[in-house]
């Protein structure tokens, strides 16, 4: 087979059938949204580590789902050998938060739809889902909660812990209790009134708790 040859085959005749001019509008639209996602995924974040390549890679996800979707719409061929070959592709990071599969998901049907020549469709799309994320992840919908470990040396410095306890705060519950030797460890999870904890210094004070500790956490409550 000569150069000749390959230059005229209908593989070439048919790949070379698209849009330079679509192809750029549609990478660009991917590229800006892509970007909205980012911004979106960055203010939103409630997370323990912030990770920026998963962040980045969002905008890249709706880059290669809309160049893989032009390619899919432009060739009826080349769609049914697309569904092959994307058949074996398997993916391995793992998620940390849910709220990653939503964005995932985003990006995704961004490129879709981008692919598909739906650019309205995905702009808009896009904005709503942007404001809805956003205004839902900054708000507040309950108080912080938090966990307090309280060593106390026997049962009346424990029984004077929790009724401190229970005037300082706006609702506590015992979530573990250790007895030993050395005496008694509770663990609590408390909400806390006006994000006042000076309370826990004067559980510190009470005749027999050798120890008082604060910890607040990113839990998921209903």
């Amino acid at each position: 087979m000569s150069f000749n040859d390959i230059f005229k085959s209908s593989f070439l005749e048919s790949v070379s059938e698209f849009s330079t001019m679509d192809t750029l509008i549609g990478m660009l639209f991917a590229l800006v949204i892509g970007l909205f996602i980012f911004v979106v995924y960055k203010k939103t974040f409630t997370g323990i580590m912030y990770s920026t390549g998963f962040a980045m890679s969002l905008v890249g996800l709706s880059l290669v789902t809309t160049l893989v979707i032009m390619a899919v719409t432009s060739n009826v061929v080349l769609s049914l050998g697309m569904v092959g070959a994307l058949s074996i592709v398997r993916f391995r990071a793992a998620i940390k938060e849910p709220m990653e599969i939503v964005f995932l998901f985003w990006s995704l049907a961004v490129g879709i739809v981008i692919g598909a020549g739906m650019i309205p469709l995905a702009v808009i799309g896009s904005l709503i889902i942007g404001i809805i994320l956003y205004v839902f992840a900054n708000r507040k919908l309950g108080t912080t909660p938090y966990i307090l470990i309280v060593s106390c040396a026997d049962e009346k410095a424990e029984e004077s812990a929790l009724n401190l306890i229970e005037k300082s705060v706006d609702k506590y519950i015992v979530k573990s209790k250790t007895v030993n030797a050395s005496g008694v460890e509770l663990t609590a999870e408390i909400r806390v009134k006006d994000a006042a904890t000076s309370f826990v210094n004067r559980v510190n004070e009470i005749s027999g708790v050798s120890g008082a500790t604060l910890v607040t956490f990113n839990g998921e409550y209903v």
